[in-house]
């Protein structure tokens, strides 16, 4: 058997270069290589939108969309809707009975984010996340988990409720391993932050040619390089940072003529704008294909949720049977 893969989103809202150089395109080579598992969190996605579910619906079909886009292929690729799969909300039930509280309050991340997302008050819901995504994991006895830096809490934790599940009742689910990405964090077009669509310093994934053009435009550049011929800070710039993303073989060139004076920023963003162009370009054309095709799109959802249950279903049956739970079998 190949190894599986676990990875996903929360149905947020769209997807933007920041998610494609952080994980998307990580996601197309793993799928030739691994059996892999693409996971619409839209559940987890109420920890922070519980007041607006409708805009859920709308969204996990636009990340669907831009998975698709960027080359995610259903034949390769399960990709399933998280609510759609009962059995991961038993799991984590029965995973929350022996996490502590304070192993969940003492979880970086789950500090960070709750700070991040404005939360006056931790809901149980958010507290929990972690809980939720262990139950993703291990339903599927995914091997491998793509995680950056940030999610590391949040994979150790998963691996700590697999192996005290195992040492209390019976070794039936499966310690996932992290596949830490190599990729830096893609710096906003602002270059304060990261890309994020709530920051406003984002591409999409489905801009248009004119929209890409305009970002980079406005994009933030080395602010002590006043005149063209002045000696620039490629570190500091963000456009230098795409051409390291996306145009790996060109930067260095970049990065000398920045430092000598001898680009502007002005050629140094043309340049950009073209690559950047020519790699959202096919997207756009997979996803106005698939755009076109709303039914097709919700069938290879349905498709990937009803095999991710069976898996689920299958999972279950031996944590029941660990724990004794099959009272009438």
């Amino acid at each position: 058997m190949k190894e599986r893969v676990l990875t996903g989103d929360r149905a947020t809202g769209k997807l933007h270069l920041g998610h494609y150089v952080g994980s998307l395109q990580n996601r197309v080579h793993l799928q030739e290589k691994y059996e892999t598992f693409v996971l619409l969190a839209d559940v987890q996605a109420l920890t922070t939108h519980f007041e607006k579910p409708d805009l859920i619906r709308e969204h996990l079909r636009e990340i669907a969309l831009d998975y698709l886009s960027v080359g995610i292929h259903p034949d390769r690729s399960t990709i399933f809707v998280q609510s759609m799969i009962p059995e991961i909300a038993e799991l984590t039930i029965l995973f929350s009975m022996f996490v502590t509280v304070n192993a969940l309050r003492h979880n970086p991340t789950v500090k960070s984010e709750s700070k991040n997302a404005g939360l006056d008050e931790m809901y149980y819901g958010f507290l929990g996340y972690p809980v939720s995504q262990a139950a993703d994991i291990a339903f599927c006895k995914a091997t491998i988990v793509p995680v950056g830096d940030d999610q590391l809490p949040h994979l150790e934790l998963a691996r700590k409720i697999v192996r005290r599940f195992n040492e209390l009742y019976e070794p039936v689910l499966v310690e996932p391993k992290p596949l830490i990405g190599d990729m830096p964090r893609l710096v906003g077009t602002d270059g304060n932050a990261k890309m994020s669509k709530s920051l406003g310093n984002a591409i999409a994934l489905d801009s248009s040619t004119e929209e890409i053009a305009n970002k980079i435009k406005r994009a933030t550049t080395d602010p002590a390089r006043v005149h063209k011929n002045d000696p620039g800070h490629p570190d500091i710039c963000p456009i230098y940072a795409y051409h390291r993303a996306f145009r790996p073989d060109e930067s260095p060139e970049i990065r000398e003529g920045c430092e000598k004076g001898t680009m502007g920023c002005s050629a140094c963003k043309a340049r950009i704008t073209s690559a950047l162009e020519q790699l959202i370009e096919p997207m756009r054309e997979r996803r106005s294909y698939y755009a076109a095709r709303p039914k097709a799109v919700d069938d290879i959802l349905m498709a990937g949720t009803q095999r991710a249950r069976g898996v689920a279903q299958e999972t279950m049956k031996e944590v029941r049977e660990a724990m004794s739970l099959n009272y009438f079998d």
